[in-house]
């Protein structure tokens, strides 16, 4: 890893949306670090892909749902890396659950993957974050989903619950971590639809789509972009969501 150059932590960063943020932070400039959980061998094509962009890159294996393989990779990363300029908690957990058929196995798997992981993470993090060179300080940016921000869906209440309990740690963290660490979220509507499941079919996905005013789906590189923004270049935002759903809050 090279002195001047930013250095990027993306959780899990081996393929979809998490893939496509760690490539545009590679294409800014960042030297990269991706973790992944069961995706070794997409983990291993994508850091070949960034190191072709010119930056180090490295993949390290990480359970967000585990409280001691949190401990142990936030150990090494703070005896390994100088420094820490960005962290993205992208790492997620996607399975309906409809009212009568959830349990506490369910909701106890949504909160460590979507909220208690990204906070250990963070807080373990946050000395290294401090020591970031970027001018504004160190960056973390949390991927929610806009429809935990009030436009609930059937059948995801678990999920739901324990992304919004994300969007509050971004809010409290937002205080706690100024000045010298901004916190932000992303709230994508679709940008890549499930590859099973109902979702995957061609009539749920049009019937979605109807209620998007852009009449499309996102793509990941599009909500990449918002995320390379929020960590590179809004140096007075914190504390925020932003939604990226092609106008989809509005409908």
């Amino acid at each position: 890893m090279k002195p001047h150059r930013p250095i990027a932590l993306v959780t899990g960063g081996a393929r979809r949306v998490g893939a496509a943020i760690a490539h545009a932070l590679a294409a800014a400039g960042c030297d990269v670090l991706i973790t992944y959980n069961r995706s070794e061998r997409d983990a291993l094509r994508t850091t070949a892909s960034l190191r072709r962009l010119g930056v180090a890159a490295g993949a390290m294996p990480l359970d967000v749902s585990d409280e001691r393989d949190v401990d142990a990779a936030t150990q090494a990363l703070r005896e390994h890396l100088p420094r820490l300029d960005i962290l993205v908690h992208n790492a997620s957990r996607y399975e309906a659950a409809p009212l009568g058929k959830i349990d506490a196995d369910t909701m106890l798997a949504d909160y460590r993957v979507h909220a208690i992981g990204p906070l250990l993470l963070t807080q373990g993090l946050a000395a290294l974050l401090r020591k970031s060179v970027l001018p504004r300080g160190g960056a973390v940016i949390a991927l929610a989903d806009m429809h935990v921000l009030g436009r609930p869906r059937k059948g995801l209440a678990s999920y739901a619950m324990s992304k919004a309990a994300l969007v509050e740690m971004v809010r409290t963290l937002a205080r706690e971590l100024a000045p010298r660490i901004r916190i932000n979220a992303v709230a994508p509507g679709v940008v890549e639809w499930p590859t099973d499941g109902p979702e995957s079919s061609a009539k749920m996905q049009q019937a979605y789509l109807s209620r998007v005013p852009m009449g499309r789906a996102g793509t990941p590189a599009e909500a990449a972009e918002v995320v390379r923004w929020l960590a590179l270049d809004a140096g007075y935002v914190t504390g925020e969501v932003v939604r990226v759903d092609g106008g989809r809050w509005l409908a």
